[in-house]
Formats: C-alpha cells, structure tokens, sequence
C-alpha cells in the first residue's frame, strides 16, 4: 500500500530470468555450460545492473584454479556471444538456504 492508500500487486524478482541487452537469457542455460568446465564445482549466474545491457551476466564460482578468461573462453564455444559471462567471481561457497539452495540474491 502507499502513502495514498492504494493498493499495487507485486511479485517476486526473478533471478533465473536475465534480461541482457534486449535478450532474455535462462541461468540454467549459462551455469550447465560453465559446469562443463573442469576446474567448476559449482556455479551460479546472475544479472547486475549495467547501462548499457540493461542487465550483465556475472558468474560467481566455486572450484580450483579458475581462471576468468579461461573459463569465458571455454564457454564462448558453447554459448551464444549475448549469453557468455562478462565478468567471473571466483567464491569459496555459495550461499544457501537451509534446503540447500543458492541464494542468487545474495550474491
């Protein structure tokens, strides 16, 4: 409710949907293919605010010896150039809840 009174329905943001550049991008879709990476344990993707894309994809990773440029180039063989990670973050761990799922919006 606002300051007037009235009444506005809203949901739940999503974090598996990216919108990137006049694309709509599904996080699964960019985590399996970082995954297939040998030095990937465990990834998790996710849009953050950018001016020009509206949204950038930011892969936060877990695993040893991860390289940035390795593993963008390791996907660029299997993921469109719109879908590819702009930037990688290297993380202990992943958030999660006590179900045992990541918590995007932490990240």
């Amino acid at each position: 409710m606002d300051a007037d009174g009235r009444y506005r329905v809203v949901g739940r943001t999503s974090v598996d949907l990216i919108k990137s550049g006049g694309y709509r991008i599904g996080a699964g879709e960019v985590e399996a293919a970082l995954l297939d990476h040998p030095a990937v344990r465990e990834a998790a993707v996710v849009g953050e605010p950018d001016d020009d894309l509206g949204q950038r994809i930011v892969a936060y990773l877990v695993g040893e010896g991860i390289d940035e440029q390795d593993v963008i180039g390791f996907v660029a063989g299997r993921l469109s150039v719109h879908k590819r990670p702009r930037q990688v973050r290297v993380v202990g761990a992943l958030p999660r809840n006590a179900m045992g799922k990541v918590q995007k919006s932490l990240l």
